[in-house]
């Protein structure tokens, strides 16, 4: 292990006041929550587009990005992560209408009767990032053959993501900033893999649409900055309140002091 001194500026957990100890500790849970919720529903959008529910593999990537190239967006929905909503009799009822045609007539006495009941707490419009299902009009748009996220919808998510994921890793770095860590390139390694991951994993959105083994680096990307946010936190957390002083931490306090003594 590299051995290099202190950086003058460099202030490890215990050298800093109890407040801000707290501050970060807060930061880290709060944060450390949204994580874990982002992952269920990252879990609950993607799963089962594949048909099997019960896990997220490559071809769940493929289908959500470049589209299942048979059937149409709302009977892979149906077939995947919306099978738990409706019993299996509606679904057939939906299934059916979609390939008998999708006409209007049908749809007003069997298919709208279903989705006020089961969707529309949801599908209303209200939420920009799920489809729209009220009325015959929107649900059409869902019923065309699965072609994957659309570019602009893409483009949507991808700058929400940017902002979004380049804040929390920015107050992550900060935090981790004062871990011990050697050898220090490891450090600025793990603290710089986050952002890399991010603009990987986002354009990788847009190459699936083209190649489908890009869904490996989506899943590659996603991984990545998930293992750098648990390393930080568990990291950071762990120096804050359990483990001991770094010896190079202890002999420089112990230096100061003798130097002021």
């Amino acid at each position: 292990m590299s051995t290099s001194p202190l950086h003058p500026h460099y202030l490890h957990y215990s050298e800093l006041p109890a407040s801000l100890r707290w501050l970060y500790s807060s930061v880290l849970c709060v944060l450390g929550l949204g994580y874990l919720f982002a992952m269920v529903y990252l879990f609950h959008t993607y799963a089962g587009k594949d048909g099997d529910p019960s896990s997220l593999s490559y071809q769940d990537i493929v289908i959500a990005y470049s589209g299942s190239g048979k059937d149409s967006r709302l009977e892979s929905a149906l077939r995947g992560a919306m099978s738990a909503m409706l019993p299996k009799d509606e679904q057939k009822s939906i299934v059916g209408w979609v390939q008998g045609g999708a006409e209007k007539a049908a749809f007003e006495k069997d298919v709208r009767p279903i989705l006020d009941k089961r969707c529309m707490s949801c599908h209303d419009g209200s939420n920009p990032h799920l489809p729209n299902l009220n009325g015959f009009d929107n649900v059409k748009k869902v019923t065309e053959k699965d072609q994957g996220a659309e570019v602009f919808t893409l483009v949507r998510v991808s700058h929400i993501h940017l902002f979004g994921l380049t804040f929390i890793f920015f107050l992550m770095g900060i935090v981790f900033s004062h871990a011990y860590v050697r050898p220090v390139w490891l450090k600025c390694l793990v603290m710089v893999a986050p952002f890399a991951a991010v603009v990987i994993d986002i354009l990788s959105w847009y190459f699936t649409k083209l190649w489908h083994p890009f869904a490996w680096v989506v899943m590659g990307g996603g991984a990545l900055y998930g293992a750098s946010f648990g390393f930080m936190w568990f990291v950071s957390m762990w120096q804050m309140w359990i483990g001991k002083t770094p010896a190079a931490v202890a002999q420089r306090a112990q230096g100061a002091a003798v130097s002021v003594g």
